[in-house]
């Protein structure tokens, strides 16, 4: 898919519309839906958003190798932020994919093919596009939605739409896909438990927004609970045992993962699962002898949300000094970390240790998951929990003590909105998640966001026999505002698409 200089998306070659070679067979459709889990759709995204903006915007982390970042951390960011403009491409590149792949098959698939396996096909590509909708509602907000990248070749200026729509637009998509992809898939695919843990999500989210009073939507945070709870009762899935275990390769796409990147090694540029650019070891447990690039690390505020009992979630999730992993460089006796802090989940270790020999820096075999079962728990939780100050609902504490107690956490005998905000703080850490549960806060009470985020001690920190000190910060942190919750829209875009200015419009 080749982009243009003057859309403020990527627009599909005319030859990928017209192909009437493909979609003539099952076969031919699963073929088409596995590139939209992986390469050029998501690596951009994957490499500069993921991380930067769901954990070094929200505070979990810092990273000072370049600019972009920094504003990310000092609440700063201009319409010509680098990762700000990524993550708004890379989704509608996702976008673009997904349209022509469902548009394709819609058109071109012949009657031969079972309905059940086109409309699965389509689910397939319609979770996908839903879950691209939802995030940049998350981020902008009113945001253009586009069913056919083909039009755009004859009218490309177009309105935003109203927020309320995009989330609508997102819904739509997950139920079609909730109805029609199956209840298991052994390749690493999406299910209907997928469609339903992401329905939730998108519910729970959207419950509070244009409410009034600090109160969310009752009838959405009842279909949140509806689909969440169809999830945890009747998927027949459960947590991994072992924390840790989640991140390591060979348990990719175990059945706590909803939704991941199936990403393959060997990739160029922008082609695989970078995230071992963020390792903070040496060439001893790099993919191929190129060590990591950035020195992201956990904030102050990250590391002390930590208890003392919950060792198992932050040695899974951040390295600290003198931290041993005999999982990374395993051939030449294991890892010790040896600086102050850094990241460890997505930090797989090098070829030999993955079974890889093709692997590189650039082309972890990492599945990351975008949407993992614990995260559908603590929807689940927080649904039930809805308006009330505090519940001791017994579906609530279940759930969200199941992720409790896998850390090796006692278990809560009530639950409050502070409660669930950190316990997915700690759960979700470097899985770009606490952003978009800051945003879900401010919609209904944004104070309490605000206030979350500048009672934040954003700065990274070296640690000594146990002694943590603060260091410099990166830059001056501007106080947010509510302001702080939506990104500017890129300004190259503005230039080709002066409607993205105007008031947004309604798509229904």
């Amino acid at each position: 898919m080749t982009g243009c200089s003057k859309s403020f998306l990527d627009r599909p070659p005319l030859s990928q519309i017209s192909a009437d070679n493909f979609y003539q067979t099952s076969d031919d459709l699963r073929l088409a839906t596995a590139a939209l889990y992986a390469g050029t759709p998501w690596a951009d995204w994957n490499y500069n958003c993921y991380l930067p903006v769901g954990d070094v915007l929200s505070g979990n982390m810092a990273v000072n190798f370049w600019g972009d970042a920094v504003q990310l951390n000092t609440f700063t960011i201009t319409g010509l932020n680098g990762i700000m403009i990524a993550n708004w491409k890379g989704m509608y590149k996702v976008i673009a994919y997904c349209n022509v792949t469902i548009n394709a098959i819609i058109q071109k698939a012949p009657a031969s093919i079972p309905d059940v396996d086109k409309n699965a096909a389509i689910a397939e590509a319609r979770f996908i596009r839903g879950f691209a909708y939802y995030n940049l509602a998350v981020l902008w907000g009113a945001v253009p939605v586009i069913e056919d990248n083909s039009k755009l070749i004859v009218s490309p200026l177009v309105n935003r739409i109203k927020t309320e729509d995009v989330y609508k637009f997102a819904i739509n998509d997950l139920t079609f896909a909730a109805g029609h992809l199956p209840t298991t898939d052994a390749a690493g695919r999406v299910t209907t438990w997928s469609a339903q843990g992401m329905l939730s999500k998108v519910y729970l989210t959207a419950s509070g927004l244009n409410q009034s009073g600090g109160t969310r939507s009752q009838a959405y945070l009842d279909s949140a609970r509806k689909y969440a709870g169809n999830v945890c009762k009747n998927s027949g899935l459960a947590l991994v045992a072992n924390y840790a275990d989640i991140f390591k390769t060979q348990f990719n796409d175990n059945p706590e993962s909803l939704f991941a990147l199936q990403w393959a090694p060997g990739g160029g540029w922008l082609e695989g699962n970078m995230l071992q650019i963020y390792s903070p070891g040496g060439t001893e447990i790099s993919a191929n002898g190129s060590a990591g690039w950035f020195a992201i690390a956990p904030t102050v505020d990250m590391y002390n949300l930590y208890a003392t009992r919950d060792s198992i979630r932050r040695k899974a999730t951040f390295m600290i000094k003198g931290d041993y992993y005999p999982e990374l460089n395993a051939a030449g006796g294991g890892y010790k970390f040896g600086g102050d802090a850094g990241l460890k989940k997505h930090v797989i270790g090098t070829n030999k240790d993955n079974n890889a020999p093709t692997m590189n820096l650039t082309s972890s075999t990492e599945h990351n998951a975008l949407l993992r079962l614990a995260d559908v728990y603590l929807i689940y939780a927080e649904s039930i929990l809805g308006n009330s100050s505090v519940t001791a609902d017994g579906d609530a504490l279940l759930y969200f003590n199941k992720v409790r107690e896998r850390a090796g956490m006692d278990p809560a005998p009530m639950i409050d909105i502070d409660s669930l905000i950190i316990e997915r703080r700690i759960e979700l850490a470097a899985e770009g998640q606490y952003w978009i549960d800051l945003v879900r806060l401010s919609y209904y009470n944004a104070a309490k966001a605000i206030s979350k985020l500048n009672g934040e001690s954003r700065v990274t920190f070296s640690i000594s026999d146990g002694v943590v000190t603060p260091k410099d910060p990166f830059g001056a942190v501007t106080p947010a505002t509510i302001q702080s919750f939506t990104f500017p829209i890129p300004s190259s875009e503005v230039t080709a698409n002066p409607k993205l200015l105007e008031d947004p419009v309604s798509y229904y």
